[in-house]
């Protein structure tokens, strides 16, 4: 067993609240990428660099794409995205696009900080923005969002629709921005069911669907009923697993009920697209700041997909813990002393291996 440790983003990091709008926190199933670039008669351009999950994950990388063509269609931007198959990519994406002309660069997740961290500040005219992180540099700007919240919620869903008192969660790595979505959904599983037995692995890997499977099913074999994915393209395999088997299954990013309707029960909801059109505009406009923006449940920026599976209970419980996450009656857990402190240590662990 693995514990996990997360630690808040330094509190000298400045903090902006930007709106997502909208009345609710859904969006639409990301399509297939129409093309790598999309251009138009425009003088700004903005470049996406993908995480190794590649752009057709039906997760982070798509709704970022489908941000850019967002910013595409309503803007006018010239848009394009680098794909990333491995660690090595991220920089040389990176320096392909600024010698392309590209005038802000997207880097689509934490796993990009070192990489950008290096080539920020050799590039001080050209904009970048991280999704999930932060790099201190003047021309950086942090897409952040509060998944502990849309987390917290799933997990309230995961405890209400187990009938095994059961559940599960698959990882593609860990890291600050990671540990924010397992930490709100062990938070909001206990609180809803204190005994509840939690199984957690680790796959320390964003492209490995079989992996996925593999690690979903034998969650499924030791009585959980309900499995969450974080995990990119890794977690369209616990989908199939969920699907195989007849049990559940809890999307993320967006709404993945369509990849198997009678599996999916619910999804945590990051509207990336929103936030990613928002940061080409205000690059566009040249009023994109560097430092931090925060996205959450009070300003309709993360929530839960709705589907026919849940219960009129589970929908109960889950609607009355977003309006308590809402008012900060409850507090959900950011890092792993906040987690501790409420729950206990030991308690939260990452298998790295599937063992029993």
């Amino acid at each position: 067993m693995k514990k996990l440790f997360a630690a808040l983003l330094s509190a000298a990091m400045l903090l902006s609240l930007v709106s997502c709008g909208g009345d609710t926190a859904t969006s639409p199933a990301p399509s297939a990428p129409a093309a790598e670039s999309e251009s138009v008669s425009s003088t700004f351009k903005a470049a996406m660099v993908t995480d190794v999950g590649g752009i057709n994950d039906q997760s982070y990388n798509s709704m970022s794409w489908a941000g850019m063509q967002k910013a595409h269609d309503e803007l006018g931007i010239d848009v394009k995205y680098y794909e990333s198959k491995t660690d090595a990519d991220y920089e040389a994406n990176m320096i392909t696009a600024i010698d392309e002309g590209y005038n802000l660069i997207i880097c689509v997740g934490y796993l990009m900080v070192d990489a950008l961290s290096e080539i920020a500040p050799q590039y001080p005219d050209t904009k970048f923005a991280i999704i999930d992180a932060y790099v201190d540099e003047p021309n950086v700007t942090g897409i952040n969002f509060a998944s502990e919240q849309c987390s917290y919620l799933v997990g309230v869903l995961a405890a209400q629709m187990s009938q095994t008192g059961n559940i599960g969660l698959v990882m593609g790595g860990t890291g600050d921005a990671m540990n924010l979505f397992a930490f709100g959904y062990y938070a909001g599983a206990l609180d809803t069911n204190p005994d509840i037995a939690i199984q957690a692995y680790n796959a320390n890997n964003y492209a490995d669907v079989a992996g996925g499977k593999s690690a979903a099913l034998h969650m499924y074999a030791n009585d959980a009923d309900v499995v969450y994915q974080v995990a990119g393209s890794t977690g369209l395999g616990v989908i199939e697993a969920a699907k195989e088997k007849g049990l559940y299954a809890i999307g993320v990013e967006v709404d993945q009920s369509y990849l198997a309707p009678e599996a999916v029960i619910t999804s945590a909801l990051r509207l990336i697209d929103n936030a990613v059109l928002q940061v080409c505009q205000a690059a566009m406009e040249d009023t994109l700041e560097g430092g931090i923006s925060m996205y959450d449940l009070s300003n309709n920026c993360v929530g839960y997909a709705e589907t026919d599976l849940l219960s009129a209970e589970a929908l109960s419980a889950v609607q009355d813990a977003q309006a308590k996450i809402i008012s900060g009656e409850i507090k959900v857990p950011r890092t792993n002393d906040d987690f501790v402190a409420k729950y206990g240590a030991g308690l939260y662990t990452l298998d790295e291996a599937l063992n029993g």
